[in-house]
């Protein structure tokens, strides 16, 4: 069994999660508008469902104002309904092939509906963090088994990589914890 691989193998997984963590984060609306808000939004046109940001330009001209700018005018209609149809809420207004998006202050429920969704996200994040964490010590106890590493060996590689798993939580926490500030600060 090759440790050195087996721990960045987990280090790589576990940097992977956080960093989908910190993108379904950054859809998720706060108080002020994000370029990020229209990520997941998903426009058929040229006969496949495309990204929004492979048909056109996403500004944020102030705070609270989403301005999509449309390369080809023709796909303005269709990125105005997939913006419409995409559950955000958002009312597009569409003038030639600039499509404006006020966002309007978030009530107080709405930012606690979007707390919980975070703490959801996070939820999720731990749980992909601890089913890497089970398969690497499956792997770590299965070389035991198989007499390729020593029983010392299996409680030295388990104590390092469960270093690993708690500063990856940390992280999960620590953003977490930013984000509810951010959707709860007005």
């Amino acid at each position: 069994m090759d440790y050195n691989a087996l721990k960045a193998e987990v280090e790589q997984k576990t940097a992977q999660t956080i960093e989908v963590l910190r993108n379904e984060f950054a859809g998720l609306r706060t108080g002020r508008a994000s370029v990020h808000l229209l990520d997941g939004v998903r426009v058929p046109a040229y006969g496949s469902d495309m990204p929004i940001t492979q048909l056109a330009t996403v500004a944020t001209p102030d705070n609270q104002t989403l301005s999509v700018t449309v390369w080809d005018i023709n796909n303005a209609g269709i990125v105005e309904k997939a913006i419409r149809d995409s559950g955000l809420g958002l009312n597009p207004m569409t003038a030639g092939g600039v499509i404006r998006l006020n966002l309007p202050p978030l009530t107080e429920e709405r930012r606690k509906e979007l707390t919980k969704v975070a703490g959801k996200y996070a939820e999720e994040a731990k749980i992909s963090i601890r089913n890497i964490r089970q398969d690497a010590m499956n792997k770590i106890k299965r070389a035991v088994a198989d007499k390729e590493i020593s029983e010392d060996d299996q409680h030295k590689f388990e104590e390092d990589i469960q270093k690993v798993f708690d500063a990856r939580a940390a992280e999960v926490d620590a953003a977490a914890k930013q984000k509810e500030a951010d959707i709860m600060s007005v």
